[in-house]
């Protein structure tokens, strides 16, 4: 079957948010932030270990041995009537570490097919899909951890398949006296191993990121930064349709170097805070530079860039909300939900003494 307008309008589509770096390579649904507090937290949360493991997609090392039997699941309307969710489970083994399984996937809709004149024939549909093995364990002490995140990728377009595989390392130290912890993670090392047209494999999104987060002593905040991209420094976009010469004198137009240096480093920054306002209450927002200055129209600028959300625990379930503004045209919502199981089975034999 030829190559259709169809086609490269769904590899466009296979693309996160995050738009103006993605599209290099294949696979960037990997990229999406996949639970309702990460989104609320500005699309990136690497380094708080709590009992989450909604977060642990994101960094592996964050697995904890309390996520013992936790379940954790998610769902993203996203744009275009794109969804995509995924679904994790936690156990932990005595001596050996804490793995968890998971599944995320993407699902287009319904196109329309045609070729490159227009001729219509009928429908398609497309989906991505990754199913995550990771693993989890102490170094050195409990206050290092290490873990790694196996991804099998498949990919489906209409008559057009591939799949890959995709590798995360993560490592995070964290001080519980100061509430303070870091963490380093790499994403998504790996390769397509059967591609969409043979012969012609695809990069996959590598990415190295670097994360802080503190909560102030007797202060009801955590704030989180991540540092995204180390591998790469400039990730500016040259819009063509801006105007670099004075139409007057003809001469170039020079941004200020100190403005185009903050540029370039708040577009690797993505910033977060969490208020604690009870054990079971807690009020998240966030800020993407980045999201902002690619996607928001200067003519026009709303709160594209800004995310906020909230998580509360009612009986046994821990609920998650989290909205993400990118452009005008509209925002996502992502709900999430987890639970223990061990906290639904009860104890039959219990001592009479």
């Amino acid at each position: 079957m030829k190559r259709t307008v169809i086609f490269y309008l769904l590899l466009i589509l296979n693309i996160s948010a995050f738009c103006q770096i993605g599209g290099s390579g294949v696979y960037e649904f990997l990229n999406l932030p996949i639970s309702a507090r990460v989104a609320a937290l500005g699309g990136n949360l690497i380094a708080v270990k709590d009992n989450d493991l909604n977060v642990s997609l994101t960094n592996p090392s964050l697995l904890t041995d309390s996520m013992n039997n936790n379940v954790a699941l998610s769902f993203i309307n996203y744009f275009g009537g794109i969804k995509y969710g995924y679904a994790a489970y936690a156990k932990h083994f005595n001596k050996v570490g804490n793995f968890s399984v998971g599944v995320n996937y993407v699902d287009y809709g319904k196109f329309i097919r045609a070729d490159d004149i227009g001729n219509t024939d009928g429908y398609f549909y497309s989906q991505d899909m990754s199913f995550n093995i990771a693993y989890e364990r102490s170094v050195i002490d409990s206050n290092l951890t290490v873990g790694a995140t196996v991804k099998t990728v498949y990919s489906h377009m209409d008559t057009y398949t591939s799949s890959g595989t995709a590798v995360d390392i993560g490592a995070t130290y964290v001080r519980p006296k100061s509430n303070f912890a870091i963490a380093y993670v790499i994403k998504n090392m790996g390769q397509e191993w059967k591609s969409y047209v043979p012969g012609y494999k695809e990069k996959l999104p590598f990415e190295m990121q670097l994360g802080i987060s503190k909560k102030p002593k007797h202060v009801p905040m955590r704030i989180s930064v991540v540092y995204e991209n180390l591998q790469k420094w400039d990730l500016t976009y040259v819009d063509p349709a801006i105007v670099t010469v004075d139409p007057l004198t003809g001469a170039t137009i020079t941004k200020n170097k100190y403005k185009a240096f903050g540029d370039k480093l708040m577009r690797h920054i993505v910033v977060g805070g969490e208020f604690i306002i009870t054990k079971n209450i807690f009020l998240r927002f966030g800020y993407n530079y980045r999201v902002r200055k690619e996607l928001m129209i200067d003519e026009k600028r709303g709160a594209d860039g800004f995310t906020f959300g909230f998580g509360f625990r009612v009986y046994k379930f821990h609920l998650s909300y989290g909205r993400a503004m990118y452009h005008l045209a509209g925002a996502s919502n992502t709900i999430s939900l987890s639970f223990d199981i061990n906290s639904f089975c009860s104890s039959r034999f219990v001592s009479t003494k």
